[in-house]
C-alpha cells in the first residue's frame, strides 16, 4: 500500500487550466507552482518533480489596466543592432500563445532546469486539444479570477428586472452622438471633417 501512495505521489500528472478571461501574469504564477511540483508534499529544492501542464484558450487570455498597449516584449539577437521591443497586442495578434508562455519562463527565472519544466506546458489557442495529450489529464486547475457575465449573457427578462437609475425623457435623440446628426462643427477634426 505504501509503494502505491509513493508512486501516485512522485508520478507526473497532467493537469488542464482554461485561460479564458484570465490575466496572463497571474495565471503564470499558478502554473508555476504546478510545473514545479510544489502542490506536493515531497517538493524540494532541487527535485524535478513537477507535472504537465495543459493550457486552453490562451487566445482569449486578458491584460490588466492597459497592458495591451504599454507593455513590451523584449527581444536581442545577441548580434550588434538586434535589439528588438514589441507592444503586447502586437504579439498576440503574431502567436496567441506567446504572451502566456513568456509570462511562465519569466516566472521561472533562476531555475536551472527551466528549459524541462517549459517542455512540460502546452498551450493552445482554443479550446481543441489532441485526444493524445487529453486523454492523460487526471486533474484541473482552478482560475485566477472570476469570469464576469456579459451583458448579451443575460436574457431580456432579466434586463427589463433590472432597476433603473433613471428615465430618459420622451423626446430625448439618441442618435445625436453620430458625427451626420451633429448640429455643430468640432473644432478639433480637421476642415475636410468639418460639417457645412
Amino acid at each position: 500500500h505504501n509503494r502505491v501512495i509513493q508512486w501516485s505521489t512522485l508520478a507526473r500528472s497532467w493537469w488542464i487550466y482554461d485561460a479564458n478571461n484570465q490575466c496572463a501574469f497571474r495565471s503564470a504564477y499558478r502554473l508555476m507552482i504546478y510545473l514545479q511540483g510544489k502542490h506536493k508534499p515531497v517538493y524540494g529544492n532541487g527535485a524535478d518533480i513537477g507535472d504537465h501542464v495543459v493550457v486552453i484558450n490562451t487566445q482569449h487570455i486578458a491584460l490588466r489596466s492597459n497592458f495591451w498597449r504599454t507593455f513590451k516584449h523584449h527581444h536581442h539577437t545577441r548580434y550588434a543592432g538586434g535589439y528588438s521591443r514589441t507592444s503586447a497586442w502586437r504579439v498576440h495578434e503574431m502567436d496567441p500563445t506567446r504572451i502566456l508562455e513568456r509570462a511562465v519562463h519569466n516566472r521561472l527565472a533562476g531555475i536551472e532546469f527551466r528549459r524541462e519544466l517549459m517542455a512540460r506546458l502546452h498551450l493552445f489557442p482554443e479550446a481543441e486539444v489532441p485526444e493524445n495529450i487529453l486523454s492523460n489529464v487526471t486533474g484541473q486547475i482552478q482560475q485566477v479570477q472570476a469570469i464576469p457575465k456579459k451583458l448579451q449573457d443575460y436574457t431580456q427578462e432579466e434586463i427589463d428586472k433590472f432597476p433603473r437609475l433613471f428615465e430618459l425623457p420622451a423626446d430625448y435623440d439618441t442618435e445625436s452622438y453620430k458625427r451626420e446628426n451633429r448640429l455643430e462643427p468640432d473644432k478639433h477634426t480637421s476642415m475636410k471633417y468639418r460639417l457645412k
